[in-house]
């Protein structure tokens, strides 16, 4: 159970992101947090009952019935495990990856590079600065439905902090926005029962909302 919170919120995508762009210190506390609530809320959910909250998934291959999958199917010629092989798969995996965030990476610049230029510190520091005790709780209810993807968020949080966000509405922007954004709430839906789906939306969204306020204590 904990990792429905922890997979979105700790992949090495967003941890490499905080560590470049928003130092180590931020990105170790939110790296430990996140990973002791997840613990925390899976421990808790399991205490709850809500592991048996999912629904029937039957896999269909090809022509045959709901369910029904042959040993055939699944058998696959194996590859001789060399280190040239080896090194051939990480190279692959890592253009891979590299293909699909650098597009999110560079409208996330050109989002950050606009508000660098064109929004007034002052608008910031009104309404999400550190004064503004309802930005944090704001910041993680608007991430929900935006769906900014880590790799485009966290490059505007970097200029939004730069400008006089706070980095506690900067956290739970990010918490929100990647934990609970509306296309992984439908996802989880497919799979899992509501009562689960409505614990998740609502701790992520507590969590957010007090990582955002233990980040403004902190720093």
């Amino acid at each position: 159970m904990s990792f429905l919170i922890a997979s979105p919120l700790l992949n090495p995508v967003i941890i490499a992101l905080f560590l470049s762009l928003l130092g180590i210190k931020v990105t170790a506390a939110y790296a430990a947090i996140t990973f002791i609530v997840a613990v925390f809320i899976g421990m808790l959910w399991e205490k709850m009952g809500l592991a048996d909250q999912y629904k029937k998934v039957y896999i269909q291959k090809g022509a045959g019935t709901a369910g029904e999958m042959s040993v055939l199917d699944l058998t696959v010629e194996p590859e001789p495990d060399t280190m040239k092989i080896k090194f051939k798969r990480a190279g692959e995996a890592a253009w891979s990856l590299f293909r699909q965030v650098f597009l999110y990476l560079m409208l996330g610049a050109a989002i950050g590079a606009f508000i660098y230029g064109f929004v007034p510190d002052s608008l910031i520091m009104k309404w999400a600065g550190p004064g503004n005790p309802l930005a944090v709780p704001a910041a993680a209810l608007i991430g929900i439905p935006m769906y900014i993807r880590a790799e485009t968020i966290i490059p505007i949080s970097a200029v939004l902090i730069g400008k006089g966000m706070s980095i506690g509405a900067v956290i739970a922007l990010i918490i929100g926005g990647a934990g609970a954004s509306i296309p992984e709430v439908i996802i989880l839906a497919s799979i899992f029962r509501r009562k689960l789906i409505i614990a998740f939306v609502v701790t992520i969204v507590t969590v957010a909302i007090l990582a955002g306020y233990l980040f403004n204590l902190i720093f």
